[in-house]
């Protein structure tokens, strides 16, 4: 920031020195010798560091100026950019954007350098921690703005800023304005977009980013990250589908990962692969035989609706826990798929474990 307005008074000094008809060039009047002899004299000792000198000697000047011709306005508003540049120094930064707006009221809004200003003052404002000021200021020298990377790099910067201050609409309208020129360009301005696009609860943009930038070599926690925003986005079968692809390209590979996936499947419409994972798992040894997992198999596959191997499944884990209930679960469904022998021999082994309630069922048989 100290190093912009230092430029942006040089800038201006050069085309004062080099006469009137270059500054004219510029937009900008011819001044006297006295004057641009003050001026370079108030610039010498900025860069010596006597900066109270040039705060005061600056808004003296400007004062001096401010009310004479349009030479005698364009000095005052250099002189106030000095003073702001010796402000800046001092980090006396909503002084330094104050002595900027002087200057730009001198010099008329129409003024490229005034337009230059106006986005120092936007950077002041924030380095002072007034963000209203600073958005504001960065989102009037944007509607004025030509196209180019340099506008495109200072909306990201407004984006930035409005994400921190979480208003999020306004940062999502932005948003959409900067990358109908382009997607972002780095890594950076991705996760701002995504961050953006989520609290926006844009989930299908935050979706087909992440989904668009997943490959073999993505990192687990892009996976992990989109398969969430596919959740949140109410379509909980995307988020099945880029945890299994996750899995099967070994990215997703702890203990956790596979319960996860087994849970998405089961909430997302796909209790089949679920079930299939389990089986795999069970045969292979890598999960261990208990209730708990011949429970998770059996409801997979019933939920399935897969009739031969959700009996089975059932079967299993009523032989495994050799428990009343779960024969009489397993009777039941029977009984509710039209396979009543099946049903009449587990209703009878949960009545002979001691189930009151199976042999209610077994007398309406």
């Amino acid at each position: 920031m100290k190093r912009c307005l230092a430029r942006l008074l040089c800038l201006a000094l050069c085309i004062l020195s080099v006469g009137a008809p270059s500054a004219g060039a510029w937009g900008a009047p011819a001044l006297a010798g006295g004057v641009i002899r003050d001026l370079e004299s108030i610039e010498q000792a900025l860069e010596q560091g006597k900066l109270a000198r040039v705060v005061s000697h600056g808004k003296r000047q400007a004062e001096r100026f401010g009310s004479g011709n349009a030479a005698d306005r364009y000095a005052s508003a250099l002189y106030r950019q000095l003073a702001a540049s010796a402000l800046t120094e001092q980090e006396r930064y909503a002084k330094a954007a104050a002595q900027l707006a002087r200057a730009r009221q001198a010099l008329g809004p129409a003024s490229a350098l005034s337009r230059r200003w106006l986005r120092e003052q936007a950077r002041l404002y924030r380095a002072a921690g007034e963000q209203e000021r600073a958005i504001a200021r960065l989102s009037e020298w944007l509607e004025t703005a030509s196209g180019g990377a340099e506008r495109r790099d200072e909306r990201w910067r407004l984006i930035g800023w409005l994400a921190r201050e979480q208003r999020w609409q306004e940062a999502a309208e932005q948003l959409d304005s900067v990358t109908a020129e382009g997607a972002p360009a780095d890594d950076h301005r991705r996760r701002l977009a995504l961050v953006v696009n989520l609290n926006a609860g844009r989930m299908e943009k935050a979706l087909g980013e992440l989904a668009a930038g997943l490959d073999g070599e993505s990192p687990a926690t892009d996976w992990r990250r989109a398969a969430g925003v596919a959740q949140r986005a109410g379509q909980p079968g995307v988020a099945a589908g880029l945890w299994d692809t996750g899995w099967r390209l070994g990215r997703l590979e702890r203990p956790d990962d596979y319960w996860q996936l087994l849970a998405l499947h089961m909430a997302g419409g796909t209790p089949a692969r679920a079930a299939e994972l389990l089986e795999t798992g069970l045969a292979e040894g890598r999960v261990v035989r208990s209730g708990l997992t011949l429970e998770q198999r059996a409801a997979a596959w019933q939920q399935a609706g897969d009739i031969p191997r959700a009996l089975a499944a059932r079967e299993a884990l009523a032989r495994h826990t050799q428990s009343a209930h779960q024969w009489r679960t397993l009777g039941q469904l029977a009984y509710a798929w039209g396979k009543g022998d099946r049903a009449k021999a587990a209703l009878e082994r949960a009545v002979a474990l001691g189930d009151e309630q199976a042999r209610q069922w077994l007398a309406t048989l």
